[in-house]
């Protein structure tokens, strides 16, 4: 059995303390595409469908400095909406479905670590510390 490149992980065991939204979902710019001024919206090679991204804070007390900030993208046919939960100021709880995680090596210098890129098929509903509980609908069209 081949390993795959994506692993299928749980959010709740990934973020057991939770994950807060900074900001809003945005679309994924194809960097080889896109121009200055004519940006283009980056599409899964799988799937054909687009991608989103969400920038987040890890809820964790052990994260460090560099491993609390992240982004997660989203792979859906419409922008994805997270589910009602109340925001602290520019924080919101929000929980994802469908998440994946891909290792990789970031190099910076002489410095090498592992860090993680984390997609997802869109929102689920929040639970409590961290959880979250399977969801009918992952995207909404936004209005």
């Amino acid at each position: 059995m081949a390993m795959p490149r994506r692993i299928k992980v749980n959010f709740a065991e990934v973020f057991e303390h939770g994950l807060f939204m900074v900001g809003d979902v945005e679309p994924l710019k194809d960097f080889d595409k896109s121009t200055k001024d004519q940006p283009v919206h980056a599409v899964d090679e799988e799937t054909g469908l687009p991608i989103w991204t969400v920038d987040a804070v890890d809820a964790d007390p052990a994260a460090t400095k560099s491993t609390r900030s992240l982004s997660v993208r989203i792979v859906a046919g419409v922008q994805p909406v997270p589910r009602e939960a109340p925001a602290m100021g520019p924080f919101r709880p929000v929980a994802f479905e469908g998440l994946t995680a891909l290792p990789y090596i970031d190099e910076n210098g002489n410095f090498s670590r592992i860090v993680w890129s984390y997609r997802a098929t869109g929102f689920a509903e929040v639970g409590g510390a961290g959880a979250s509980k399977p969801a009918q609908a992952s995207a909404r069209a936004a209005v």
